[in-house]
C-alpha cells in the first residue's frame, strides 16, 4: 500500500479482466502513479503484490481495495477508474459500493493502437468502459467522463481532465462541508436575499449566524494599542489609496470592525461570509463594510453583502473552482450601443486581484449622500481589468424545494463607464437571454463572478455531485 499526503489525494482503481494480457494492466497502473507522482497529487492504492496482476478483478480484491479506501475516507477527495483493457465491471463497482466514500469518480479507458490488435496486444477499453459505466449507472453512482471516450494516460489530454477531475472533487469537497458566516440580520428592505437555512445544510452547508450588535460591542471594545489592530491598520494603509479628506478616526473604525469580524471568523472556522452593512452598520457604528470584505476576500475568504448567504455559496462555489478571489456584483445598468454588454458593479467589496487596478478605499456615495459621508467610510472604488470571467449564481427555492442555479462565462471589457464605486463593463453572448431567465426564474439580481474560465468545472461539481437545478447559459 502506498499513501502520499499532498495537495489532493485520488483512491486508484486499475481494473483488469483475466482473459486480456495482464502486462499491459500493470503498465498503465505504473504510469498513472509516476504523472500523480509529477503532478504532486497523492493517492491511496493497494501495493502491486497484493493482488494477482497488481490491478483490481475479483470480489476479493474489490473488498481489499474498499477496506482500503475506508480507512482513508477522511484523505480521498475522489476515485479514478482507469481501464488498461475491457476491465472487470465488477471489480470497479463493488469497489466502490463497499468503499461507499461518496466522491467524485473519474474513469479512463485506454486507447487502443489499430496495428497492434493481436490477443496479447489489444485492450477492448473502448468496449470495456461502456459495461463499467453501466454497472455505475445501475448502483445510483455517479461519474465523470474524459473528454474523449478513450485516450491515453501519457497525453496532454489526460492531464487537462486530471486536473479539471482535481478542481470538480476540490469544489465539491470544499461545499459539502463549507461553513457561511451570517453577520448581522437581512436588510428589512432586500426581501430578495432571502434564503433556506434547511436547504443548504441539506447539501452540508452549514450557516453560523451572529448578531451584529455582537461584532460591533467587539470592534468597540478593541484598543488602538490592541497588535491586531496596529497590523490591520498597517495593511489598511497598504492595501489602496485612502484620499487625505478620510481622519484616522474613521480609518480606525473600520480597522477595529475588521479585526472584530476576521476573530468571529477564525474562532467559528468559517470559509465565507455574509455581512449586513446596508445600512445598520452605517447608522449604529459609522462605517462601511465594504473594506472588511474586500481584504478577506483577497485571503480567500469571501465576503457577500446585504446578508446575501446563497451569494456567499456562489462565490465560495467561484473560489473552490477556480483558485480566484471572487467579486460580488449587481445586474446593474444596460450599455448603449451593445445588447450583449451589460455594467455590473458595487460599493463595492471586490478584492483586490479582482480589480486589476489601482485601489481608492473612500466613502460610499449613494449612502453617503442620503447619511453623511461621516458614516461611509470603507468603500472600494476602480474598475475591474479586462479578462475572461465565470460567473454563478445559487438560489434556495423554497416553494420547489430545491436548490436552484445558473452559469455562464463572460468577459470584462475596457469599455470606459463615468460611474463611482467598482465598475466592471462585462460582455455576456445572448445577455437578454440570461436575463430573461433570471428574471423568469426568480433569481436574485446579485452576481458572483471571479477570473477565469471554470464553468465545466462548476457545472460537473454542483449539477452531478451535488444535484443542484443547473441552468448553463451559452
Amino acid at each position: 500500500m502506498k499513501i502520499m499526503e499532498k495537495k489532493l489525494t485520488f483512491g486508484i482503481i486499475p481494473a483488469t479482466r483475466n482473459i486480456f494480457n495482464a502486462e499491459l494492466a500493470l503498465a498503465d497502473r505504473r504510469a498513472l502513479l509516476e504523472i500523480l507522482d509529477r503532478t504532486g497529487y497523492g493517492y491511496v492504492i493497494p501495493d502491486e503484490g497484493q493482488t494477482t496482476s497488481g490491478c483490481i478483478e475479483t470480489y476479493r480484491d474489490a473488498k481489499l481495495c474498499a477496506e482500503l479506501f475506508d480507512g482513508h475516507r477522511g484523505d480521498i477527495d475522489g476515485v479514478i477508474v482507469i481501464l488498461p483493457n475491457f476491465g472487470d465491471e465488477l471489480g470497479v463497482v463493488n469497489t466502490l459500493t463497499m468503499a461507499d466514500l461518496k466522491v467524485p469518480v473519474l474513469v479512463q479507458a485506454a486507447n487502443d493502437e489499430n496495428d497492434k490488435v493481436g490477443i496479447l496486444q489489444r485492450r477492448d477499453s473502448f468496449c470495456g468502459k461502456i459495461s463499467v459505466c453501466n454497472n455505475l449507472y445501475q448502483y445510483g453512482i455517479d461519474f465523470t467522463d474524459t473528454t474523449h471516450h478513450t485516450c491515453d494516460l501519457r497525453s496532454d489530454e489526460f492531464l487537462a481532465d486530471l486536473h479539471r477531475f482535481a478542481a470538480v472533487c476540490r469544489t465539491v469537497r470544499g461545499l459539502r462541508k463549507a461553513r457561511i458566516g451570517a453577520i448581522g440580520a437581512r436588510p428589512a428592505g432586500f426581501q430578495t436575499v432571502r434564503f433556506s437555512e434547511k436547504l443548504l445544510q441539506a447539501s452540508g452547508i452549514t450557516v453560523v449566524p451572529i448578531d451584529l450588535s455582537e461584532i460591533l460591542a467587539s470592534a468597540r471594545f478593541l484598543k488602538t494599542s490592541d497588535p491586531a489592530v496596529k497590523s490591520m491598520r498597517e495593511a489598511i494603509g497598504a492595501y489602496g489609496k485612502i484620499p487625505k479628506s478620510i481622519s484616522e478616526e474613521h480609518i480606525l473604525l473600520q480597522t477595529r470592525f475588521s479585526v472584530a469580524v476576521n476573530r468571529f471568523m477564525e474562532e467559528n472556522e468559517l470559509d465565507a461570509s455574509a455581512i449586513q452593512c446596508w445600512d445598520s452598520l452605517e447608522y449604529n457604528y459609522g462605517c462601511a463594510s465594504c473594506l472588511t470584505m474586500s481584504m478577506m476576500g483577497e485571503k480567500q475568504k469571501p465576503s457577500a453583502c446585504e446578508m446575501d448567504v446563497a451569494g456567499a455559496v456562489s462565490m465560495y462555489t467561484l473560489l473552490l473552482a477556480s483558485g480566484n478571489p471572487p467579486g460580488f456584483l449587481d445586474w446593474n445598468n444596460n450599455f448603449d450601443y451593445d445588447a450583449d454588454t451589460c455594467v455590473c458593479t458595487h460599493c463595492s467589496n471586490y478584492p483586490k486581484s479582482f480589480m486589476g487596478s489601482e485601489l481608492e478605499i473612500s466613502n460610499l456615495d449613494i449612502l453617503g449622500n442620503t447619511i453623511g459621508p461621516d458614516r461611509c467610510f470603507g468603500a472600494i472604488k476602480g474598475k475591474v481589468a479586462p479578462g475572461d470571467f465565470t460567473f454563478f449564481r445559487i438560489s434556495t427555492d423554497d416553494r420547489r424545494g430545491v436548490i436552484k442555479s445558473y452559469l455562464g462565462e463572460g468577459a470584462f471589457t475596457d469599455d470606459p463607464y463615468g460611474m463611482d464605486g467598482g465598475i466592471a463593463v462585462c460582455k455576456v453572448k445572448n445577455l437578454n437571454n440570461l436575463l430573461r431567465h433570471i428574471t423568469r426564474n426568480g433569481f436574485e439580481h446579485h452576481i458572483a463572478m471571479s477570473r477565469g474560465l471554470v464553468a465545466d468545472i462548476i457545472e460537473e461539481a454542483t449539477g452531478r455531485y451535488l444535484g443542484w437545478e443547473l441552468y448553463r447559459h451559452e
